[in-house]
Formats: C-alpha cells, structure tokens, sequence
C-alpha cells in the first residue's frame, strides 16, 4: 500500500494544495485520466470526479487481483476510483471548524484501509464497505483536533459529540425533558449528555493571559495566575522557616513560665510519646483525674494567651 499512500497523500496535501508526486508514485498513476497539476482544493476535487467509476464485475476483478497476487496498480485503481466518495463523506464534518483538505486526507486513509481490507466474495459494493472505514477516520481526526484537549474518550461520549448538536431542537441548553429524550435516543445515561453539552460549550482558555489584555481581570482569568506552584518559592521557604523557628521559641518561653507540675502535665500529655493518661498523671501526684483535667485546662490557656501575645 505504499504506493497508494504516496499517491494519495501527494492528491491532499493539506490547505497549501496539491503537492507534485515522487517518481514512483507518478508512475502508478494514469496521468492521462487524472491530470496532476499544483493547484487549490477545488482543483483535486475536479480531478478525482473526472476519475470513471467501476462497475460491479470491474471492481470485483480488481479486488480479487490485489487479495490473490498483492497487484499494487489494482488497489490504486480501486482507490483512486472512490476518492470522490471521500471528498462527498468529508463535505459533511466541514461544521468542525476544520480544512476541508485535512478531512478528505484522513478520509483517503480510511479508504486504503478499507481497500487493504475488502472481501470481493462478501458481495458488497467497495463503497459500501469503505463508508466505516473512511468515517472512521475523519472521526479520529476531528476529536484529535476540535480542541486542545480530547474532549470525548469514552464510547457514549464519542457517540453523542457527533449527535448532540443535531438532536437540539433549539437554542440554548437542553432542558430536563429534553436531556432525557436525547439519553433514550442515543443509548447513554443523562449525566453524560449534560456532561458533554457543557463541554461543547466551552472554550478552550490559553495559559498565559492574552497580549493585548494586561488588566487586572484577564490575568486573573488566565490559568497562569491561579496555577502556579507556590510550594517551592525560596522566599516562601525562608519565611516558613523563620516562622516556625519563632513559634518554637515562642512556646519553649511559655513553658517556661509555668509551674513545675504545670509544665509536666502538658509536657507529659502532649509532648511526650507515649502520651501519659488523665489517669496516671493523677496517681503520680495523688490527686484526682479531675484536678489533672483542671490544671491541664488552665496551663493550655496560659500558653495560649503567651503564643498570641508573641505574634
């Protein structure tokens, strides 16, 4: 299938038109039934529809030709006779947004694998065949390309990016009802029509602010401002570290300030590992839990008021 890679590629070469084909390629190619001139996308397009097309017996003897003796002339045959076929089903996905050259390209390799592919003791038509395989295709290429990221991945979300529009009724967002209707219709669950009708609403959004927007509210806009890793600024960590250094100090003054048996207890309950119990701090200083509970509560609020006093 090189050959007819080549051919075909060289046939729609993008948006810049058609570009002159290799040595080999030209010559698998009947230059008198399909002239090859630099040109527009309407000038491939006036070319391959001046391509005849096969009849059935003709097609057929061509399809066996390439499955039993790999005849490479005999795919380009087949495939340069249904490159109109492309051009018609790629007109339909223009709504995209996208060239209409880049459509019929991927188009064309849809075709090539159908051809590849095709069975001539099936009894179908080529076309026939070839419309999955060049749908295909064009689908891959549009969910590629519609928007920076893959806006549809899973089987019910591919479905409805291609449907949805075309099952509104109207302007606007889709109401309860409808949501429900367009659910039964394609198959899938309601939460993922609503998913996908938003994202087809939306847009895609640069990093950076845009050049000619420096007011306050664009950049606040722009994901750069609200991305950005603060975690590992210097400054940052130099400040959060001086911080921390002074609530230390900060606490180990406060403690300071306590009382003896004070001091132990919040040492004992807080600091320590393992953590004494209300229990064991009161057996050790024969009083009661409760008075343990008392003295802890009180030294708590002393170190709290000295932490605040020190900020």
């Amino acid at each position: 299938m090189e050959i007819i890679t080549e051919a075909v590629f060289s046939l729609s070469g993008g948006s810049k038109g058609v570009k002159a084909m290799s040595s080999t390629a030209l010559a698998a190619v009947n230059t008198k039934s399909l002239p090859l001139k630099a040109g527009s996308e309407e000038s491939y397009i006036q070319a391959v529809n001046r391509i005849p097309m096969l009849t059935a017996d003709e097609e057929r003897d061509l399809a066996v030709r390439y499955r039993d003796e790999e005849d490479i002339n005999a795919a380009r045959q087949l495939v340069m006779s249904h490159l109109r076929f492309v051009v018609h089903i790629a007109r339909g996905y223009t709504g995209y947004g996208l060239p209409l050259a880049d459509l019929i390209q991927e188009g064309n390799i849809g075709l090539m694998k159908a051809v590849k592919r095709f069975d001539p003791e099936v009894g179908v038509r080529l076309v026939s065949f070839a419309v999955h395989w060049i749908r295909a295709e064009i689908h891959e290429f549009i969910l590629r390309n519609w928007r920076i990221v893959k806006v549809a991945t899973t089987k019910a979300q591919r479905k409805l990016f291609f449907n949805l529009r075309g099952s509104k009724k109207r302007l606007g967002w889709l109401s309860r009802s409808e949501v429900d209707a367009v659910a039964k219709d394609l198959g899938v669950k309601p939460e993922t029509v609503v998913e996908m009708e938003s994202r087809l609403s939306g847009q895609d959004v640069g990093y950076d602010p845009a050049p000619e927007s420096d007011d306050e509210d664009g950049a606040i806009r722009a994901p750069a401002a609200y991305l950005e890793d603060q975690r590992m600024d210097p400054a940052q960590e130099v400040e959060q570290s001086d911080w921390d250094s002074h609530q230390t100090e900060a606490l180990t003054a406060a403690l300071g300030r306590l009382d003896e048996r004070s001091r132990d207890i919040v040492q004992r309950r807080w600091l320590a590992e393992p953590k004494a119990t209300l229990q064991e701090l009161a057996d050790h200083y024969s009083v009661s839990a409760e008075r343990i509970r008392q003295l802890e509560k009180n030294a708590m609020k002393k170190l709290r008021t000295a932490m605040v006093a020190a900020a």
